[in-house]
């Protein structure tokens, strides 16, 4: 029996939420925009939250069985042998990627990342680490698939002033998963340029049917200078409980022991690490309901636009709930997502954000109910009669 009932989900119950994707615009906009999900959070980490606070424990974080429960769901779910001493909490993936990139890089190095991309990559590099962005943009194939550009990538890393590689794993917006082969050209790139990969996998869960997510570190050597980034808040939504992990490989565990600063792990919510815990040991079988939903959402988001919006580009992701969509052809101009939001009253992500090929796209999260999903494309569409 499915964990929840999909096509129970009210749009007006879900506009009780206070959380930002709610709360953000008026209330005659439909969401479609940050990833958060619309699903009921999975019955084991609402009883353990229920729990805790029952006890009046919220206090400090303890992260008491965090990283065990982590390096099991790798092993089983990846075939990835983390030790756990190599597992470190932090608040969320930005805040890790911000650290590393202080742990692992100097002032006015360059970083390597792929456009078009998780917004927040820029501002993280340029504004909070004060490094120097460099673009490898994705590239294309004749059927509009994304992938990374290898030479590109080799390229840039033998730059003298690139140190750093900021990888999307999946990748965030496209939804691309990259190949096992793939990575391994990215390890020996990274181990011959002396680059450090830092690896955003917070996506990692959300593979689609027919693919298969491949830790950046199942690949490299133990002793590569790269460090990744997991969360279990994409995967069962829960992003507002603060608690991502820091991995590092046998080289950068001990930096990251060494340079981490104590606070920064103390940031870690407490309520947090327990629901990632329960997520991680309980949350398999809610977690596969909504994989097959996420993978059902993605068909019908195709269909829909077929039937309204036939002339949009879409390639279907091959992870996460997150559709990047080409509206060139309708004439929005470089940010459709406005037009959208001010007349169609569905708020999607603004493709521009996310760098170089943004512009005539945007995000949409489909994470929701397929009810909820076809009102949406039908706003969309109701833009142009």
């Amino acid at each position: 029996m499915p964990a929840f009932d999909v096509d129970a989900i009210d749009l007006s119950a879900l506009r009780e939420r206070l959380s930002a994707k709610y709360q953000y615009f008026d209330a005659d906009v439909i969401p479609a925009w940050v990833a958060e999900m619309d699903f009921p959070m999975a019955a084991p980490i609402a009883e353990a939250l229920h729990a805790a606070i029952d006890r009046s424990d919220t206090g400090y974080r303890s992260a008491v069985g965090l990283a065990d429960a982590l390096a099991d769901f790798a092993r089983e779910r990846w075939s990835w042998e983390i030790p756990t001493e190599r597992i470190t909490p932090i608040p969320d993936v930005l805040t890790g990627v911000a650290q590393a990139l202080a742990m692992f890089t100097e002032p006015g190095d360059g970083v390597v990342v792929n456009t078009p991309v998780y917004a927040p990559f820029f501002s993280t590099v340029r504004d909070i680490a004060r490094r120097v962005l460099v673009d490898v943009p994705m590239a294309r194939s004749q059927e509009g698939a994304y992938d990374w550009d290898l030479d590109g990538l080799e390229a840039a890393f033998a730059r003298p002033d690139v140190t750093a590689f900021l990888m999307s794993n999946p990748h965030n917006p496209t939804g691309s998963v990259p190949s096992r082969q793939s990575l391994a050209v990215i390890a020996e790139l990274s181990a011959r340029y002396g680059v450090t990969v830092i690896s955003d996998e917070i996506h990692g869960p959300l593979a689609l049917p027919g693919q298969r997510h491949v830790p950046f570190m199942s690949v490299a050597d133990d002793d590569a200078d790269a460090v990744i980034l997991v969360s279990a808040s994409k995967a069962w939504n829960l992003p507002g409980l603060k608690c991502a992990q820091l991995v590092g490989t046998a080289r950068t565990a001990e930096t990251i022991r060494r340079r981490l600063p104590l606070e920064v792990t103390y940031g870690t919510g407490h309520l947090g690490a327990i629901a990632a815990v329960v997520a991680y040991r309980e949350g398999g079988p809610w977690l596969g309901d909504v994989v097959d939903i996420l993978d059902g959402n993605r068909r019908l988001l195709a269909d829909l636009l077929a039937e309204y919006l036939p002339l949009a580009g879409f390639v279907p992701p091959q992870a996460s709930y997150l559709a990047w969509v080409d509206f060139r052809a309708y004439g929005l101009g470089d940010d459709p997502a406005a037009a959208f939001l001010e007349r169609g009253r569905v708020a999607l992500s603004s493709g521009p954000t996310y760098g170089a090929g943004g512009e005539g796209y945007a995000r949409l999260n489909f994470a929701t109910s397929p009810a909820i999903l076809t009102e949406i494309v039908r706003r969309l569409a109701g833009v142009f009669q």
